[in-house]
């Protein structure tokens, strides 16, 4: 996307080996991530991307720029600045889409980067008052629509 602000992952003093960089999504920002997601926004300590299966509308993830697997591995001052990110993109979704909730899903059982779905939720709509589908394969944009979707949520950053 010609407006985004994508930035290599900043490991801040920690040692990853190439291989596991290589490996991981969130890192590498290759192949791996564009099957599922496309870089919008950079954020103090995380990046912003946009989750390709659309079924709630807005649906993104924030990942850190650390290559953690757990939130305990950060120091205070990068979970609080991490924390602050996925506080400021919920209102951001809220503000643009007007969703009823918002849930969150820190998953990574197959990818050791920390990294929090947030996914809109609708009343009436797509599994409300259910647990949300990590990939329901139903709903997929063309590209002029995820540029859309990107626009109104990085309007209210």
């Amino acid at each position: 996307m010609a407006n985004s602000h994508i930035v290599a992952a900043t490991l801040k003093g920690r040692d990853m080996p190439e291989p596991e960089k290589q490996l991981c999504a969130y890192c590498d920002e290759g192949e791996a991530l564009d099957a599922f997601g496309i870089i919008i926004a950079e954020l103090p300590a995380s990046k912003l991307v946009l989750f390709k299966e659309q079924s709630h509308k807005g649906r993104v993830i924030v990942a850190s720029k650390h290559h953690v697997s757990e939130i305990v591995d950060l120091s205070d001052e990068e979970r609080e600045a991490f924390l602050n990110d996925v506080n400021h993109v919920a209102k951001a979704l809220h503000a643009a889409f007007h969703p009823d909730k918002i849930n969150y899903g820190a998953y990574g059982d197959d990818g050791p980067h920390l990294h929090f779905h947030l996914c809109p939720k609708y009343r009436d709509g797509f599994e409300w008052k259910t647990v949300f589908a990590m990939n329901p394969d139903r709903v997929h944009l063309d590209e002029s629509q995820y540029q859309e979707l990107a626009k109104a949520i990085i309007q209210h950053l």
